[in-house]
Formats: C-alpha cells, structure tokens, sequence
C-alpha cells in the first residue's frame, strides 16, 4: 500500500515492498529501508494488512494505526543511534 500526500510541491510517500520471515523491506520518500524483526519484534506477528496499512505521520515519521506503532525516518536511516531498550519502572514488579 503507497501513501502520497503533497505539502506545497514536494510529494512525501511510504510503502512496504516486501514482508518475509526476516522482517520488512520499506520505501521512504524514494529509499528503500530493511527492518529486521531483531529490531523491531512487535510487527513479526503482525497481520499482513496492518502491516500493509503504513502512512506518513508528519514530514519525519511514519506510523502503522492498526498497530499503534510510529517511527522516525532518522531510526531508519541511523539505526545505530537508537538502541532498543526496555525500561522497566516499579509498577511493572507489584504483585498482586
């Protein structure tokens, strides 16, 4: 699924090219990204027209509604800047 939307003159657009086992191939305003699901788990069970169903979320993201899932274009193009990390806080340890 392709999304374009035009801001002035320029044209901004995402779309997903591939899904396979090792995660999904996406073209953001005109370069192709690998996501492998080592980086992002959450979208490896994913329904493939949630997936499918990926937009633009301002002028730097991208976002999936079905999945409640937004990413920077900046994570795409650096991932090395953004580690994946759970932070866990004192709730996540009540027992009830």
């Amino acid at each position: 699924m392709q999304t374009v939307s035009e801001n002035n003159l320029a044209s901004t657009s995402v779309s997903v090219l591939m899904i396979n086992a090792q995660g999904i191939m996406l073209s953001v305003l005109g370069h192709d990204y690998f996501l492998s699901y080592n980086r992002i788990p959450w979208m490896q069970d994913a329904p493939i027209r949630s997936v499918l169903n990926v937009q633009m979320s301002g002028p730097e993201a991208i976002e999936w509604p079905d999945l409640d899932v937004d990413l920077e274009i900046d994570s795409l193009r650096h991932p090395e800047r953004y580690p994946l990390v759970i932070k866990r806080n004192a709730l996540d340890y009540v027992v009830a």
